[in-house]
This record gives C-alpha cells, sequence and structure tokens, in this order.
C-alpha cells in the first residue's frame, strides 16, 4: 500500500503518515500538488493520495484524469467544517478526513482501497496442494497464470507469490484489464512521451516501468485486445517495452503474473487469446479451486471475516454456532471468497448474539434475508441500527419494483443514515468502496441527489 500525502497543516500530515506507515503503508509526502503529480508522472506511483482540502483540489484531480492517471484522493483538513468536507467532495475528492487523525478511521480509509493485507488462509487438502505448488515456484523468474473461478482469491494468491519471491522488497503492481477502455490499457501499461496524443500534456511512466524490479500483475489478461497481447508478448520475449509515441525501447526488469476466470487454452480454441502468448505465459498454472470443493476453508475464512468485520465495528468478540458452521459448509458459495465474505458482514452487523446462528447466514446477493430486520433491537452502534432500521423499511415494499430501483433506495437511505459517509455506508453495505463510488456516480449522472458527507438527501 503506497500513500502520498500532500500539503502541510501544521504538522497534522505528519501524524497521519506515521498511522498510515505503523499499519503498513509506504509513506511519501509532497508540499504541492505540482510536486506530486510529478512524482506520478515519474512512476513513483500511489495506491491513495491524502491531500490537504484547502489545496486547488479541483485541477489535481482533473490533471489526473486529463493524464489518465488513476489514483482516489481523499481529503483531509483541521478544524473544516461541513461545507469545506462536503466542498472537498464535489472537487473530486473520494472521502474527507478530518484531522487530527482519528488511527481507526486512518485503518479504515487504508482498507477501503487496499486489499494487500489479506492472509492466505488454506487449511483443505485441494488448497494447501496449490500453496505448496506457490512455495516451488516463487522463487523463479516464471511467468505465472493464476486461474480459477470469479471471487476465489487469485489476487490473494498473486500476492502471496510476490512476498515469497526475491523481488518480495520491490513494488507490487496490480493492473485490472478489464477494468480500462482498451484505448487507455497500453498508455496505462507502457506509458507515453509528451505529445503522443491529445492530452498527453508530459512524460507519463507505465505500470512497466513503475513496476521495475518488481512484480507486475495483469488480472483478467484474457480480456487484453489482440493488438496489446503481441505487444505483451514482447516485453515478456525481449524484456524491454516502447512508451506511446517513444522512439526507442527502454529495459524492464520485472516478473509477470496473470489471473484469469476464463479457461486460456479454450481462449486460445476461440481465437480471443494468442497462442504464442499462452505458451509464453504458461509455465506452471496455479489453479485456485473454488469454495465449494474446499469447505475446510470456507468455515475458516468465515471465522476470519466474522473477527475482521467485527472489530472494524467495534462489536464485542462474536464466533460462529454449530448451525452456522453447518450451513457454511453445505453452501456452494457460486460467488467464491468474495460472496462469503459480504454474507458474513451482513451476519456481523445483523446477529444480536456474540453467537451467529445459522439463519444469518444468508446469500448477499438479492434482499432474501432482510424482511425481519426491522424488528431487531438496537446493536448499540446507532449508524448500523439506523441502517438496519432503513433495510427493514425497503424490504416492507419489494412488490412491483426492479431489483435496481430496491438496491438504489437501499443504498441511498444507508448513506442518509451514515451522514454521507461513504466509507461507512460500504462497510455496512458489504460492498467495497470502489463499487459505492460507481454507483453513487451513475445516480448523480442520472440526476438522482446523493448526500455529500455531512449532509442528508431531503425525503422524496
Amino acid at each position: 500500500m503506497r500513500v502520498m500525502m500532500i500539503g502541510n497543516l501544521g504538522g497534522q500530515l505528519s501524524v497521519a503518515s506515521k498511522i498510515a506507515f505503523d499499519r503498513g503503508a509506504k509513506v511519501t509526502h509532497f508540499d504541492t500538488m505540482e510536486q506530486a503529480l510529478s512524482a506520478l508522472r515519474a512512476g513513483r506511483g500511489a495506491d491513495l493520495v491524502m491531500a490537504d482540502y484547502s489545496l486547488d483540489i479541483a485541477s489535481f484531480t482533473e490533471a489526473l484524469d486529463s493524464e489518465r492517471i488513476a489514483v482516489p484522493v481523499v481529503a483531509c483538513g483541521v478544524e473544516a467544517d461541513a461545507t469545506g468536507a462536503a466542498n472537498a467532495i464535489r472537487a473530486g475528492a473520494r472521502e474527507f478526513v478530518p484531522l487530527p487523525p482519528d488511527p481507526d478511521l486512518i485503518a479504515a480509509v487504508l482498507e477501503a482501497v487496499a486489499d494487500d493485507d489479506r492472509p492466505m488462509i488454506a487449511t483443505d487438502p485441494a488448497m494447501q496442494q496449490v500453496i505448496r505448488l506457490a512455495d516451488q515456484i516463487a522463487a523463479s523468474e516464471a511467468s505465472v497464470p493464476i486461474t480459477g473461478e470469479s471471487g476465489v482469491g487469485k489476487e490473494v494468491m498473486a500476492r502471496y507469490v510476490h512476498k515469497q519471491s526475491r523481488r518480495a522488497a520491490k513494488p507490487f503492481i496490480s493492473v485490472n484489464c478489464a477494468a480500462i477502455p482498451e484505448n487507455l490499457l497500453e498508455s496505462e501499461l507502457f506509458g507515453h512521451e509528451k505529445g503522443a496524443f491529445t492530452g498527453a500534456v508530459s512524460r507519463r511512466i507505465g505500470k512497466f516501468e513503475e513496476a521495475d524490479g518488481g512484480t507486475l500483475l495483469l488480472d483478467e489478461i484474457s480480456e487484453m485486445d489482440a493488438r496489446l497481447q503481441a505487444k505483451l508478448l514482447r516485453a515478456l520475449q525481449e524484456r524491454e517495452i516502447d512508451r506511446v509515441g517513444g522512439s526507442k525501447p527502454i529495459k524492464v526488469n520485472i516478473r509477470i503474473l496473470a489471473t484469469s476466470n476464463r479457461n486460456l487454452a479454450e481462449a486460445v480454441k476461440e481465437g480471443i487469446f494468442r497462442e504464442d502468448l499462452l505458451y509464453r505465459l504458461n509455465v506452471v498454472n496455479l489453479r485456485i479451486p473454488p469454495l465449494r470443493d474446499r469447505s475446510q476453508d470456507a468455515i475458516q475464512l468465515a471465522e476470519y471475516f466474522v473477527e475482521k468485520y467485527g472489530q472494524a465495528n467495534g462489536f464485542p468478540k462474536k464466533h460462529l454456532s454449530a448451525a452456522a458452521k453447518d450451513r457454511i459448509a453445505a453452501h456452494d458459495w457460486p460467488g467464491n471468497v468474495r460472496e462469503l465474505e459480504n454474507a458474513m458482514h451482513r451476519a456481523v452487523l445483523l446477529s444480536i448474539e456474540d453467537e451467529i446462528e445459522g439463519d444469518a447466514i444468508r446469500s448477499p446477493d438479492g434482499l432474501d434475508g432482510v424482511a425481519t430486520s426491522a424488528a431487531i433491537p438496537g446493536t448499540g452502534n446507532p449508524v448500523v441500527d439506523a441502517a438496519t432500521q432503513s433495510v427493514g423499511a425497503v424490504a416492507g415494499s419489494q412488490i412491483g419494483r426492479t431489483v435496481a430501483e430496491v438496491e438504489q433506495e437501499l443504498i441511498l437511505d444507508t448513506l442518509n443514515h451514515c451522514l454521507g459517509n461513504r466509507t461507512h455506508a460500504a462497510n455496512i453495505l458489504g460492498i467495497s468502496i470502489r463499487t459505492l463510488r460507481n454507483k453513487l456516480k451513475a445516480y448523480s449522472e442520472a440526476g438522482v441527489e446523493v448526500p455529500a458527507p455531512g449532509e442528508v438527501r431531503e425525503a422524496v
């Protein structure tokens, strides 16, 4: 996790820096926005920017967008009022953090943008066999495809391989090939020179150079178009790249890991993936079995998530009953670890007692388990109580409405009860902060009022 701090704030950002550093983040600090932009252009990447809200955040986020630098910005301020916080959000910040910093809030912000602290939990023989193979190949320089169904933990495995490798002290850079538009992915991977295309106002270092000495994860590599696959093949063979608009090749020293939820051999037969690229990548394939084939892991992972979300929400220690464990072991978990995590998060929030019973384990896709939540007594956490009551109100009027309409009202009501705090709302809803941001952006673009931090949406 790489955090970039911008501004002075009378030393308060230094305190925030220390909190982030103590939680495993690598922290850099710049006095001005221009210094920070120059560092980002030069490949000194960041997973999160924390900036003084009195700086020109609007110009900074506009520059990030125009130069295709994807990094979330969080605004910080000393004794800032709700208006100042809201203005920072409107200027493009993802969240507002008051200073002096609260360690738990800083930890929540870091967790919202990074998953690099997830442990490798595996006791099931099927998964232990995969880990033994990962341990064998970790020290090598071989490119490794990591395959499996969506949600099984392919990126967690990629980080594990990196941490066991000789490159562990160097960067681990991840690029989601499916999430970046085709016309932007080449620049994101290989970088570009000033003037290479409209908007290329300066030289930009790509992910290959940013990961130099370390590991580059190409997530969902099968979604990359054929032309870029050819350029990637050359980079793997020659260990050199060409920036967009560049005149000479650049040597790179990286290891490539790749993930896909497709069968790459089938993708080759379908003509959507290059056979020669598959041969170059597929030295050893780490295939992660689905959760339904490793029930021992499902229970252990569930216990980990119960502890994690209990601590995150300030609840007394909770544990799973025998009936809950039986239900977890018996469920197929089509969404794999991702679905299990969401289900455990909900179970923690909606269970009154310290022991989580079997009927609290419900699938998070849909609203099948919330009809009785309006009758649940208070948990002692006012934000959770308010959100729970909101869920119950929504569930009572589902008939005749689309899933999208119900989901939108649930999200906006939860955000209302969190006073516009995106991080808290995402935690309660059991979704990532990125997913919440994307949905709120879509609502705003459709003309729906979305409360800013510190604000409440008026009833309609």
